[in-house]
């Protein structure tokens, strides 16, 4: 079978078939030619272990499967770098209420809390304040209850 022939007989189904993968007119048209230049290039090589059309089927549908799983990635990429870009703008503020909160503060409290935000171990803060190690441990859960009860009386979370 020569290839116009082979083109005539199956680019409908296709492109139906094309067509049922991505549901948009363009895009089916664009992977039903795609499909046939790879019918085209590949038919020296066709080695009659199956039917011309269940070849010409199979291509057409790896054609398309490639073609989803590539948008795939690109809008997993586009939510990945969309969902960064939105924690970045409603963390900032959080971050400064965070700071502004602390800055009111008792001063050995800002400390405290100031070196336990800076992953600073619970043993040095009580030395370098002056408290013992359970005294500071306690200091440390109601600073942190503060800081929650400021963020809720201001309707943040």
């Amino acid at each position: 079978m020569v290839f116009e022939d082979i083109y005539k007989l199956y680019y409908h189904k296709i492109y139906r078939i094309c067509m049922g993968y991505v549901n948009d007119y363009d895009v089916a048209q664009d992977l039903t030619q795609e499909t046939f230049i790879i019918v085209w290039k590949q038919l020296p090589r066709f080695r009659n272990e199956s039917s011309i059309g269940t070849w010409i089927f199979r291509i057409a549908s790896n054609n398309c499967l490639r073609l989803i799983e590539k948008e795939k990635r690109v809008i997993k990429t586009e939510l990945t770098i969309n969902l960064i870009e939105e924690n970045q703008e409603s963390i900032e503020p959080k971050i400064q209420m965070l700071y502004k909160y602390i800055s009111e503060l008792q001063e050995t409290d800002r400390i405290i809390i100031s070196l336990e935000l800076e992953d600073v171990n619970q043993t040095e803060i009580a030395n370098i304040v002056g408290l013992s190690e359970s005294n500071v441990r306690v200091k440390i859960h109601r600073i942190k209850e503060k800081l929650k009860r400021k963020f809720k009386e201001n309707g943040q979370q």
